[in-house]
């Protein structure tokens, strides 16, 4: 018997949760299981190619409009066409109303599963609104760490999973450090702190461009790395030259190889205000490379002994845990289990069972949240 699983999400743009899919195709191999994923912003549509290449089916459901609700109808269509099993959904606005759809198939039920990416009052107030009276709805919920976990309704059974990388794949990328650090014109005596993050407010860069300034005028041998695009990045350039770091804070933009780029770090870092558990953060990781980041979501629970956390909306903070680390360079390798807890295979196999149990007779799982329907 062959379970069909649609994922459904607003974009596969660059991303967390994007990504994580991505991750979750590459270690998935079971024939008995057939994969879709639907999304809805047509021009978000960076991982495609790789989705398709590994077998997964894509659709697109054709919503760039904010209010524009026809996406709703298509994905009904798509789920009776290719007799869907399971729907787990990934972005909170999508899912809440995908879950009200839910209740119409009156003829094949369809069962649903539904991960929270990131703590629950980094959503807008009408998102978060809909999201709790719909949620409940839902067979199975998930949170990728114990602060989102945290952060949602009480009442909820809420299973925390890690959705992991491939730890395997991202560690050799480590061969490539000195072909990185020559394309870049990175110096043999400097030493690079970098990050992986989209310019969004959440991401903080303001704190982060602010910290670095800080730190080159004692460090000069330090360079600063970003790999990442988005709606501030004009304003994230203007603030960076204006604070004298054009030489030193160095804008890749997007990059498909960014956990390539990531190689010739010396230092991983995130300025973030919230998280949930940062697909950059596990991959740093894996590269065995020291971490400085701030203390929100599920990153103190993510690291180690030997890496720093500051709290969130500190510049002076995050300045001094910058030379803090780079003064004790080179550090203690990395255990490996630190990094062997997020490998995707663990997490691709726990939903494939997940799925299974939901799919088999129409059954609930252990942490459904259904309410009775009354059918």
């Amino acid at each position: 018997m062959v379970t069909r699983v649609l994922h459904l999400i607003k974009g596969l743009g660059p991303g967390g949760a994007e990504q994580l899919l991505v991750n979750q195709a590459g270690v998935t191999g079971d024939p008995d299981m057939e994969f879709h994923v639907a999304y809805l912003v047509s021009w978000k549509n960076h991982h495609v190619p790789a989705l398709e290449a590994m077998g997964w089916q894509v659709h697109c459901l054709r919503s760039d409009r904010p209010y524009d609700l026809r996406w709703l109808w298509r994905l009904r269509r798509l789920l009776q066409d290719h007799e869907i099993d399971v729907v787990h959904g990934h972005s909170p606005l999508v899912a809440a109303m995908s879950r009200l759809l839910m209740r119409t198939l009156r003829h094949r039920p369809v069962r649903t599963v539904y991960t929270e990416h990131n703590e629950w009052g980094r959503h807008r107030p009408w998102t978060r609104r809909l999201n709790r009276s719909t949620i409940r709805l839902e067979d199975h919920v998930l949170a990728v760490s114990e602060a989102v976990k945290r952060s949602m309704p009480g009442g909820l059974e809420v299973e925390v999973l890690l959705h992991g990388i491939d730890i395997d794949q991202i560690s050799a990328e480590r061969e490539h450090r000195e072909a990185v650090r020559l394309e870049l014109g990175i110096a043999a005596d400097e030493i690079v702190i970098g990050t992986v993050a989209n310019f969004r407010r959440e991401k903080a860069y303001e704190v982060m461009l602010e910290a670095a300034a800080t730190v080159v005028e004692s460090r000069p041998n330090v360079r600063f790395v970003s790999v990442g695009q988005g709606p501030l990045e004009d304003e994230i350039r203007s603030m960076r030259d204006r604070l004298g770091l054009a030489d030193r804070f160095v804008l890749l933009g997007y990059r498909s190889d960014a956990t390539r780029v990531m190689s010739g770090f010396d230092v991983f870092t995130l300025s973030s205000h919230h998280e949930g558990l940062p697909v950059s953060l596990m991959e740093a990781l894996a590269l065995e490379l020291p971490v400085v980041a701030t203390s929100v979501g599920g990153i103190p629970d993510a690291l180690g002994s030997d890496d720093i956390v500051v709290p969130p909306g500190d510049p002076a903070a995050l300045a001094r845990a910058y030379v803090r680390t780079v003064d004790v360079l080179p550090v203690t390798r990395r255990p490996e289990e630190q990094s062997r807890r997020f490998d995707a295979r663990v997490a691709a196999d726990a939903l494939a069972e997940r799925y299974r149990r939901l799919a088999v007779g129409g059954a609930r799982s252990s942490g459904g949240n259904r309410r009775p329907s009354g059918r």
